[in-house]
């Protein structure tokens, strides 16, 4: 059992000690609550651990999808098996979003409980009533706190722009503050948590942020805060990357699929942070159940049995940009004839297909309906035989790769020399059979991406759409390979200036606005004091 949920298990049966709602009119359900639980020192690693709980977002009606099906590598159209939901996944494709939709309700209440859990627990420590066996770990644990609570404002920052600022307990109904007070105050959290953050990779820290770990956030930060602030930090942002290259604490794996593993992820030095799982325990990681066919139960000898004819599946004019000769391509897609787990027995389509064999094709129809065949699929997660709706795999949200990848943009961005050889080595064990092919330069790099923007009717591109090139388009294109299926595409889309300005698939642009979501309409009905973002109607 990973580190992380023993620590989460112990927290949760002490019933709703540190639970958190929206509801301000909160029912406890439980004898024990924050006022009668005497804490001892035993639980304060526990209790400190539980904030993680809110990063179980990886579905594909939450954090995922918004950052996946929103972009030009993923969609999740409807098929002859079902997969419409009321448009919702339509609606991110198209970027037709409404403040009611599932996607920007589910984020905003994760990351919201996420910030008031962490709230709540250094405010326990504060006052003494969660004490700690030392100053050093009390020391630890608060920094741990403010840089989880760092990393949920980013998001918010991100996903969001203007939206509340809470650092203490409170039942107010909040205000918004600027994008650039968030901004500032995570910047500020994470520079002054890092020092006392541990510098332990993998082991006790594993699923948890360590000195490295929030190094790389605060990068992120600031290789976006042109978008954020209008401010460039490409400097700042190298600077974090430099710490983490120089600390030798971090590497990357030997083979690109090691970081997806359902086993053996612990002791890694590529992953930075990781969300747990487990398939008993820790459930919710089930990208197989909406990406694959049902038939594929059979192929993997799994437990339960994935939903219709899965609906997740790789962008034709997406897929057509890899290498052939790159093995993220497959590492990454699951695709072709597909056979049961004796490896001979092919497998054959049960809905519209019905009697075919089952074989994947990159050619999708559209975002509006595709047949059972359409599409390469989920590759990248390991799926151990018996798997049932929940996989044991952990989800990688940072690794040792993205480091060298942002360290790169801005060499780039700042005409400094360098980016090629952190690139080629990112690329070389994707390339062991054709080393030559993993060289890259500073020069290539700069050039325009090879995706091949427009809108598609009946596997077709029928509108070029806008068509300016897109600056350092080859490492665009880099990082879509590097990241495919990780909740990087529609960051990275923002800060190329592709987001809302291309077409692809069945999507054409709908205005700049649609770079944050809108504040949930729930949200707004609850407190009046907030008003919704630039652009979007609420009712």
């Amino acid at each position: 059992m990973k580190t992380y949920i023993k620590l989460a298990v112990a927290l949760f049966c002490m019933g709703s000690a540190v639970s958190c709602s929206n509801n301000l009119d909160e029912k406890v359900f439980s004898k024990v609550t924050e006022q009668n639980y005497n804490y001892t020192e035993k639980d304060f690693g526990p209790t400190v651990a539980s904030v993680y709980s809110y990063f179980r977002f990886i579905a594909h009606e939450r954090y995922w999808a918004a950052q996946e099906i929103s972009s030009d590598e993923i969609v999740m159209p409807p098929n002859s098996s079902g997969w419409d939901d009321g448009g919702t996944y339509r609606m991110m494709h198209y970027h037709k979003w409404t403040s009611e939709q599932q996607h920007p309700l589910h984020m905003w209440n994760s990351f919201y409980q996420g910030v008031v859990l962490s709230n709540t627990v250094l405010s326990q420590i504060a006052s003494g009533k969660l004490p700690a066996a030392s100053d050093a770990e009390k020391k630890a644990g608060i920094a741990e706190l403010r840089a989880v609570r760092a990393y949920f404002y980013w998001l918010i920052c991100d996903n969001f722009g203007d939206a509340p600022l809470l650092t203490e307990p409170t039942v107010d109904l909040p205000g918004k503050v600027t994008r650039k007070e968030i901004f500032d105050f995570v910047v500020s959290e994470l520079n002054e948590a890092i020092p006392d953050l541990s510098e332990e990779q993998g082991g006790k820290m594993y699923g948890r942020l360590n000195k490295w770990a929030a190094k790389c956030v605060l990068a992120n930060v600031y290789l976006n805060a042109e978008v954020y602030v209008g401010e460039s930090h490409w400097d700042d942002c190298i600077a974090q990357c430099d710490d983490i290259i120089n600390s030798g604490k971090c590497a990357l794996s030997p083979n690109y699929k090691d970081s997806f593993r359902a086993t053996g992820t612990e002791s890694s030095k590529e992953i930075l942070f990781t969300i747990p799982y487990d398939k008993t325990l820790a459930g919710g990681q089930s990208i197989h159940m909406f990406s694959w066919h049902g038939e594929l139960q059979k192929k993997f000898d799994l437990e339960a049995t994935p939903w219709g004819s899965g609906s997740a599946m790789g962008i034709t004019q997406f897929i057509d940009t890899y290498d052939p000769a790159d093995t993220r391509l497959s590492d990454t897609w699951l695709m072709g004839d597909q056979y049961s787990y004796d490896g001979t027995t092919l497998l054959m389509c049960t809905y519209d297909k019905k009697g075919q064999p089952l074989s994947f094709q990159k050619e999708v129809m559209s975002g509006n309906y595709t047949n059972e065949t359409d599409g390469y699929r989920m590759n990248k997660f390991e799926v151990l035989p018996r798997t049932p709706g929940s996989s044991d795999t952990d989800f990688p949200l940072m690794r040792y790769a993205e480091v060298l990848l942002m360290k790169a943009e801005c060499l780039l961005r700042t005409g400094k020399p360098g980016a090629g050889a952190l690139v080629t080595q990112v690329r070389q064990r994707n390339f062991k059979d054709n080393p030559e092919k993993a060289i890259v330069t500073d020069e290539q790099l700069k050039a325009n991406t090879s995706y091949r923007y427009g809108f598609v009717e009946n596997y077709k591109i029928v509108k070029d759409g806008n068509t300016d090139p897109v600056q350092f388009g080859r490492l665009y294109d880099e990082l879509g390979w590097e990241f495919a299926w990780e909740t990087h595409r529609r960051r990275d889309m923002i800060r190329f200036g592709t987001y809302t300005k291309k077409s692809w698939l069945s999507h054409e642009p709908q205005g700049d606005y649609r770079t944050v979501f809108p504040i949930p309409e729930s949200v707004l009905t609850s407190n009046p004091n907030l008003t919704q973002n630039p652009n979007y109607t609420s009712k």
